[in-house]
């Protein structure tokens, strides 16, 4: 059963961490990477968190870049996202927007949302924009995402690869192969996730 089709309250999921992510709109822009992404949380080695604006922000980019691809398909996958992870959206953040400060006005609304639902980190590739300086104020780390990946193996290795083993076998148009599906996630720029994930190529 894939994050797709998993009722929010499955059945296996146990001893739920306590540590909690912010996934900024960067790392759910691009398909395998949210897929990835998604089946860990439903793993709930953490909580992933998000909102309806870091929605927004992601899935408008889509639009703009993916002629092919309509707001009806992407609404689906909002629906499902939210379906998927217990209590990922973030809301009531918004009054802290104004006090905050990065280099990007644009980004405050991620920060304020890891700030108000109390996660120890955001994962995102816009490191600069996210400043350790300012988020050390909340302590909250600002993590890329191949270094977040390649922590989770640490927690449950197995869980890692089977995340990966069910979002390989989820691709149909086209089909990947191992190697195919690696190459992939290597050209999201998870160069430490892939070489751990290739030394179980056999078994995803």
């Amino acid at each position: 059963m894939s994050w797709q089709s998993r009722p929010r309250n499955w059945g296996w999921a146990i001893n739920l961490s306590r540590y909690t992510v912010v996934y900024d709109a960067c790392v759910l822009y691009p398909a395998p990477l949210r897929d990835f992404l998604i089946e860990l949380a439903a793993h709930q080695l953490f909580r992933a968190k998000w909102t309806d604006e870091i929605h927004d922000e992601w899935i408008r980019n889509v639009l703009a870049n993916r002629a092919d691809i309509t707001l009806g398909r992407l609404e689906r996958t909002r629906l499902l996202m939210n379906a998927a992870v217990m209590d990922c959206l973030v809301e009531g953040y918004e009054e802290l927007v104004p006090s905050l400060n990065l280099p990007d006005a644009n980004d405050r609304h991620v920060l304020a949302a890891a700030i108000h639902c109390g996660a120890d980190a955001i994962v995102t590739f816009n490191l600069r924009d996210f400043p350790s300086a300012e988020a050390a104020k909340y302590d909250i780390e600002i993590l890329h995402p191949d270094d977040f990946l390649h922590h989770q193996f640490g927690l449950s290795q197995s869980a890692v690869i089977l995340a990966a083993h069910r979002c390989r076998h989820r691709l149909n148009n086209p089909p990947r192969n191992v190697l195919e599906y690696l190459d992939t996630l290597a050209a999201q720029g998870l160069p430490k996730t892939v070489a751990e994930l290739a030394q179980f190529a056999g078994v995803i």
